[in-house]
């Protein structure tokens, strides 16, 4: 099937669109000695293993429920296993159907099937070198209008029967990712759990403690809490070294999630990709935001410029608690 980098998408409101646009794709890899790994629901894994009969054992089956415990993670993951892949000289068809379900309850903290469109959008640049295709499939019956129209307009091809096809209304990555930063976050309530303004780097140390303490407060275990300082320590570094001071840091709990905002007050955009790829080893700095990604569940950012720049950042304690095997971020 491949003849290098495809970034398709894959979108159904059927079990017979499934079967009419998948199976051919998986069929054609397979003849092309490709290898395909599979994170898809237990549905959609039960309509391939049907259709494909003893040819289902030939494709390796990941477990989305521990992929996507947090979305920074899954992404740094596929990242991974293309790279090792494109290493040994091997093509890799990933097929990924994203276990982010949208939450329209009212006190849901946020959207992550929103939240993940930007990485839908990264993707573009970030997995292109590995020459290897990578097929989302997106099912409107389980996600709103809105969401679905953004996981198309993100991929620039489309997958139908007989192969990848051009889609005419791709937006490039850099365009979507600006236009996310000018979309304004609900408002921090009136009353939070810490509210603390810091002005130079030695002040630093007291907040994690103080962070530390609120996440352990709130159930947070050694391990879960440490995510959360890490990632607060981090974000709040920037704030004070490139933006300009005092960084303000508040921390709420909402529901079951621990939400930590970080203010500047340079009020300069972040750059629209970052934190979404690793730092490069040979260039100082760089690893804040990228660490921000792989240890909170959802990052955020604003900007209203010339005034604050926002990052803001969510810890679900079930998936904060759900350990990961990180290779890069922290180091183990």
């Amino acid at each position: 099937m491949s003849t290098g980098f495809v970034h398709n998408v894959l979108v159904v409101d059927s079990d017979q669109a499934l079967r009419e646009r998948l199976l051919p794709a998986l069929r054609r890899s397979l003849a092309a000695g490709e290898s395909v790994l599979m994170v898809v629901g237990p549905h959609t894994e039960r309509i391939v293993r049907d259709a494909l009969g003893t040819d289902a054992a030939r494709l390796e089956w990941g477990d989305p429920s521990a992929i996507y415990q947090r979305l920074g993670f899954a992404f740094a993951t596929f990242r991974r296993r293309l790279a090792e892949e494109h290493a040994r000289g091997r093509v890799l068809h990933v097929v990924a159907e994203p276990d982010v379900r949208t939450d329209l309850a009212p006190d849901a903290p946020v959207d992550r099937a929103a939240a993940y469109l930007s990485y839908e959008a990264i993707c573009n640049e970030a997995f292109a070198r590995y020459g290897c295709p990578v097929t989302c499939l997106w099912d409107s019956r389980s996600h709103p209008t809105l969401v679905i129209e953004g996981a198309r307009a993100l991929h620039p091809h489309e997958l139908g029967p007989s192969g990848p096809f051009p889609n005419p209304d791709f937006v490039p990555p850099e365009s979507y990712l600006a236009g996310r930063n000018q979309v304004a976050l609900e408002p921090p309530p009136t009353s939070v759990d810490l509210d603390l303004a810091l002005y130079d780097v030695p002040e630093l140390a007291g907040l994690r403690a103080r962070a530390r303490e609120w996440a352990r407060g709130h159930g947070f275990d050694r391990a879960a809490a440490e995510d959360v300082v890490i990632a607060t320590g981090e974000v709040a570094t920037n704030g004070l070294l490139h933006g300009a001071p005092p960084a303000r840091v508040r921390c709420w709990r909402r529901s079951d999630t621990l939400v930590v905002q970080v203010d500047d007050a340079r009020g300069v955009p972040l750059p629209p990709t970052a934190g979404y790829q690793p730092p490069d080893d040979t260039q100082p700095g760089g690893r804040g935001m990228w660490i921000a990604r792989q240890l909170a569940d959802v990052v955020t950012t604003h900007t209203v410029p010339g005034t604050v720049t926002t990052v803001r950042m969510y810890f679900p304690h079930a998936r904060t608690h759900h350990e990961l095997p990180l290779t890069d971020g922290r180091g183990h």
